[in-house]
């Protein structure tokens, strides 16, 4: 009887623990998919003239973006970028990454922000110009820094408020935490 106890535990444990991996695999996945699907972004231009993301949404249709910039008055404009502007613009900044000139692959953590094209290629690469070149991009580590500094919308945080590490509780898949405390339960002895 102990054996087969021995057996169903074994399988109950390995059945759990490929539940586990495919969940977590399809997780991964979906991260992946959401990083290369097509966006309808929000851009501002800041008062020192660079621009961020402040909002970024997942679309069925065409990349587009609404831009928000400051008029020679000072007031605030606002513009509609269709998708083959949109790649128009990240094409010319792609190429300069090629060359060596791109502000996007600086290590320069200044300030926040980026021009209009930096911008959009930072945060809509895979989108605009194909997996490949997206994928390439985000595996260079000043890229994937101004990628992340330039997006301030909602869609790129975290769930758990972008607050990473401050705390040493652990939000758990199903929404409970846990803290770091260990404690040992045994259940069935």
């Amino acid at each position: 009887m102990k054996h087969i106890y021995s057996i169903a535990k074994g399988v109950a444990l390995g059945s759990a623990g490929i539940a586990m991996m495919s969940i977590l695999g399809g997780c991964e996945s979906n991260k992946k998919e959401e990083q290369h699907q097509n966006k309808f972004l929000v851009i501002e231009q800041q008062a020192d003239g660079k621009y961020i993301v402040v909002e970024e949404m997942p679309t069925d249709g065409p990349s587009r973006a609404i831009i928000r910039e400051i008029d020679a008055n000072g007031n605030k404009t606002e513009r509609f970028m269709n998708e083959a502007e949109m790649k128009a613009l990240a094409e010319q900044e792609f190429q300069k990454v090629q060359d060596g000139t791109s502000e996007t692959m600086s290590s320069n953590e200044g300030s926040a922000g980026m021009g209009l094209a930096g911008t959009i290629l930072a945060v809509a690469a895979g989108s605009l110009l194909g997996n490949m070149i997206g994928n390439a991009l985000m595996n260079n580590k000043n890229f994937a820094s101004k990628s992340s500094a330039v997006n301030k919308s909602a869609y790129s945080r975290p769930a758990s408020g972008g607050a990473s590490g401050s705390s040493s509780a652990k939000k758990s898949y199903f929404g409970g935490s846990s803290s770091s405390s260990t404690s040992t339960k045994s259940y069935g002895s």
